[in-house]
């Protein structure tokens, strides 16, 4: 299949322990794969820069944060990743295959710390007002599943501030995921993230083809 021209943006999306990481260079290598460059990436992070700014948000240090603050954070240090690298790839024509984005925001920090969605929207018309995900791949599974899963990733590591959230933090982002899934079904295709790794990549490959496929005819390719 004939890849659209210009470079597009893929975003992975899902609660701790659904394999984005995984799944990023499975994506990246199906897409080399057919020809086409990609860079991949992570929200918080991605440069030096927006690193520093993860740090802090991940943190569990002696100051207190606000979700208020949390989120501001977030938009800071996207600001700063889209400035300089993601925003640059895809003029070069690059695709830009990214682990989280701005519907991140919408389920941690509007669902699981209750910011309003009129504050998160407002930051986002600023921060990228003509930039939103070409494909969203929504990694899904139950948060108990997932939860066991960093768990054992993590191992003795010291818990973020994210991972040591209750089961009833991580319903909540799960069901802002699942909701903003069903009001854009033509960008975000949720994946059963909790089956086997080798069923996972075949349903990602399944909507990667279909992402392809409407892409290019749009391009009347």
């Amino acid at each position: 299949m004939t890849a659209p021209a210009g470079g597009r943006f893929i975003t992975l999306e899902g609660i701790e322990g659904a394999g984005k990481s995984t799944v990023a260079h499975h994506v990246k290598e199906w897409l080399a794969a057919r020809g086409i460059k990609a860079c991949m990436t992570r929200e918080p992070g991605g440069t030096a820069l927006s690193e520093r700014v993860r740090a802090i948000v991940l943190e569990r240090g002696g100051e207190f944060l606000t979700p208020v603050t949390e989120t501001l954070l977030m938009f800071a240090a996207r600001g700063i990743h889209l400035d300089n690298l993601i925003r640059p790839a895809l003029a070069c024509g690059e695709w830009v295959v990214c682990d989280r984005f701005t519907d991140a925001t919408r389920a941690y920090q509007g669902a699981g710390r209750g910011v309003s969605r009129d504050f998160i929207e407002a930051l986002a018309q600023a921060v990228h007002p003509q930039l939103k995900p070409d494909c969203t791949l929504l990694l899904d599974l139950p948060v108990e599943t997932g939860l066991a899963r960093s768990k054992k990733r993590a191992g003795d590591a010291p818990a973020d501030r994210f991972e040591a959230e209750p089961t009833q933090f991580f319903e909540r982002v799960r069901e802002a995921y699942l909701d903003l899934a069903m009001r854009e079904p033509e960008r975000i295709r949720v994946i059963d993230a909790a089956r086997p790794l080798p069923q996972v990549e075949q349903q990602i490959a399944t909507a990667l083809e279909a992402f392809l496929d409407s892409k290019s005819q749009a391009s009347g390719n």
